[in-house]
């Protein structure tokens, strides 16, 4: 009980780390996502100097912490539908113009990772050696 715990507090630790960074800094990026980065150094940093003795992530309190609450993932996802019920009538006077940004914005979406693909692809070409 007690590793959870601290499995628990290191994930709201390097959660609140990102988060600092992220307002600090004035980053474009979640703080959840600069805490994940932030974590993943620490353990590969603690795995260099031996302080992790598993190889399997899944065997240490961390990663059963995790796994539990990946397993409970899906209540984080009602207060969106109670917030979606709640302003049903908005959502109904609204409802074309919300279809039509999400699929104007997807296409373009896709249309931008696409041409920003191919950019990249064109860069990091290998020259042909004309053999």
């Amino acid at each position: 009980m007690v590793a959870m715990l601290q499995a628990f507090a290191l994930l709201l630790l390097c959660q609140l780390a990102g988060e600092g960074v992220t307002r600090g800094l004035g980053l474009p990026v979640p703080g959840p996502v600069i805490g994940l980065v932030l974590m993943a150094m620490g353990l590969l940093i603690a795995g260099r100097f031996g302080l992790i003795r598993t190889v399997d992530v899944e065997a240490t309190a961390l990663g059963r912490t995790a796994t539990g609450l990946l397993g409970h993932l899906s209540l984080l996802f009602v207060p969106a539908g109670v917030g979606i019920v709640q302003h049903g009538g908005t959502i109904l006077r609204n409802g074309v113009a919300l279809v039509i940004a999400l699929v104007v914005s997807t296409v373009l979406s896709l249309a931008v990772t696409a041409f920003v693909f191919r950019a990249v692809a064109r860069l990091v070409r290998a020259p042909e050696t004309g053999e």
